[in-house]
């Protein structure tokens, strides 16, 4: 079982953090391992929106299509895959640091199953890793000094 919490403070106010990780199609740009991702029904993002992603991971390459299985505007996301070799569930949560600071929780579970089991043992840490690689360029994405503010 793969469970990793992981969590940054950007500056930058809640509705500007949200909205940006919010939608899926942003993912290439902060997460190192997403390669693409293609939306399977209409954006925005809503309950039970589906996207393909493709990903790298552990050396392999990665298709799975995840389900927006809850979506808490500016509070909590959360997308669902049940097939591939690592069935997993990401969790977004966003807490206002004062006025205009995010806390940003990015949380993965998962049950590794075909190649995956068999490196499962290695598997937290290399999340661990990577989250926490994500998270820190996601920051620094969002605090450039040219990007607009909320």
């Amino acid at each position: 079982m793969v469970d990793v919490s992981t969590e940054i403070v950007i500056d930058r106010p809640v509705a500007e953090v949200a909205a940006y990780t919010a939608d899926p199609s942003s993912a290439p740009e902060w997460y190192a391992n997403i390669e693409s991702v293609e939306w399977k029904t209409p954006p925005p993002s809503q309950r039970g929106s589906r996207l393909a992603f493709v990903a790298r991971f552990l050396g392999r390459t990665l298709s799975y299509t995840y389900e927006i299985v809850d979506l808490v505007p500016e509070t909590r996301l959360v997308m669902r895959t049940a097939q591939g070799p690592l069935p997993m569930q990401t969790t977004y949560s966003w807490s206002a640091r004062g006025d205009h600071a995010t806390t940003m929780t990015l949380r993965n579970m998962g049950d590794p199953s075909g190649f995956s089991r068999l490196v499962s043992p290695f598997m937290s840490a290399a999340v661990r890793r990577a989250n926490r690689k994500d998270l820190a360029r996601l920051k620094s994405i969002l605090e450039r000094q040219d990007r607009p503010t909320s």
